[in-house]
């Protein structure tokens, strides 16, 4: 049987690019989507004729009728998140059951995972990565060192009792003796996590193997991937990063399909840029451009409500992420928010000690030595506001796309010009290869 279309979507900046969004207009034309890393420190909004859904550990393809959901086993579950994720799913008519499967082999978070993080993060001296403090970088941590707790592992109550007595035990002399923390009770743990136990269980599933057999029945599987390329654990700008393989390869290791059964890398890049948390940002704006994007933009946290940090699109970056990543194809989101704008800085290229680089630093102090080489480019101060068709852009923002195109190395296939699944233009090129729906203009 003829094999289906695959593709990997990645956040091509420091994520929040709008991925959820364009998961789901995709979604419409593959019957699996399947989440590979992060955890529910990445919030997808997806918002379907002015009603809005945020996401943070299921797949926005649960939002499309028909298309199954996949939690890989690369993504930190944690059970009472998801639980009540599910309960507003189900609360607002969405399909959960029967069409959502989680990994068994995916790493549970625990109490004590958001304790250890929590206290970490504010301990006297540490470095503030700005993480959400929701455990899941200790819950990686436990991952690696061969000490966590698996979605199966979590299913059988001998076990589970048996891990949490000894974890908390360990746990508890840990937080008290670095931080002073309170210590957790392991049989109230125990008890509330063997009740989500229950509740979970029907959603789990070997999703290697499901996902496997999808695409040899001759299925389309897209792979959803959480925050950015900047900000993955390996060739993000560590250690401001998360700790998750962000990047595209985390398709194959967070999911369990062979490398050969990727097909196209989508990357989604803002038409600026923007950061959540601590960390390097070379094109960010202090001033009031800065403010008018996050205005503009609503450039606040799905999941925290931060507000994000906001600059110019660097294309450089852009680059560097699409030699990371493969990237086939670009999808360029929130064109809309540059419609005020009669000139846009855009960085086209770094100074390293005064002379050009290609290379991202590989120290986060190596980016206070960079120096951004800008360029302006004409804005066109009208509306693109929901236009649906390529050729119903402005001659300057059409512009403005074939540049980051050429500069970029990677086609644009596809634009968002507005928050709501329809607000978005779908290039012939995009369509044909990877057999997505077309939109009515």
């Amino acid at each position: 049987m003829k094999k289906g279309t695959t593709a990997v979507i990645v956040g091509a900046q420091w994520g929040d690019e709008g991925k959820g969004k364009i998961v789901d207009v995709l979604s419409e034309s593959f019957q699996v989507v399947a989440r590979y890393a992060g955890g529910h420190n990445a919030g997808h909004t997806v918002i379907i004729n002015g009603k809005k859904f945020i996401l943070q550990l299921v797949p926005c393809g649960v939002l499309r009728a028909g298309c199954r959901s996949v939690i890989g086993n690369g993504v930190v579950l944690d059970p009472l998140a998801f639980l009540k994720e599910v309960g507003a799913l189900r609360a607002a008519g969405v399909q959960v059951d029967g069409n959502l499967f989680v990994s068994n082999r995916a790493q549970v978070i625990l109490p004590y995972h958001r304790m250890i993080e929590l206290a970490a993060e504010n301990a006297p001296g540490r470095v503030k990565i700005g993480t959400t403090s929701r455990g899941i970088g200790p819950a990686y941590e436990d991952k690696m060192g061969r000490r966590g707790l698996r979605v199966a592992d979590l299913l059988d109550l001998k076990l589970l009792k048996k891990h949490i007595e000894n974890a908390v035990r360990e746990k508890n002399m840990i937080a008290h003796a670095l931080f002073n923390s309170e210590p957790l009770d392991a049989d109230k743990m125990y008890t509330e996590y063997a009740q989500a136990a229950g509740k979970i269980a029907p959603f789990v599933a070997d999703t290697a193997v499901l996902l496997n057999q999808a695409l040899a029945q001759g299925e389309s599987v897209l792979f959803e991937g959480a925050q950015g390329t900047m900000l993955d654990i390996d060739h993000g700008t560590y250690p401001f990063v998360t700790s998750s393989s962000a990047t595209s390869g985390g398709a194959v290791i967070g999911t369990g399909v062979a490398p050969n059964a990727i097909k196209s890398v989508i990357g989604i890049t803002k038409a600026y840029c923007t950061r959540v948390g601590e960390g390097p940002f070379p094109t960010e704006d202090h001033g009031d451009a800065g403010e008018n994007l996050r205005k503009r933009g609503n450039e606040y946290g799905a999941v925290t409500g931060r507000p994000r940090r906001t600059g110019w699109l660097d294309l450089p970056l852009l680059r560097y992420s699409g030699m990371i990543n493969g990237t086939n194809w670009l999808v360029v989101t929130k064109l809309d928010v540059l419609d005020d704008l009669a000139e846009i800085p855009v960085c086209v290229g770094y100074n390293f000690d005064g002379k050009p680089t290609i290379e991202a630093p590989a120290q986060a102090s190596g980016y206070e030595k960079i120096e951004c080489v800008y360029e302006k480019v004409p804005g066109w101060k009208t509306s693109t506001e929901g236009i649906t068709a390529y050729d119903k852009l402005p001659k300057q923002a059409r512009a403005y796309l074939a540049f980051v195109e050429k500069e970029s190395g990677a086609k644009v296939g596809m634009i968002s010009t507005g928050p709501d699944r329809d607000h978005t233009i779908l290039m012939d090129d995009f369509i044909t290869e990877l057999k997505v729906a077309a939109k009515k203009a």
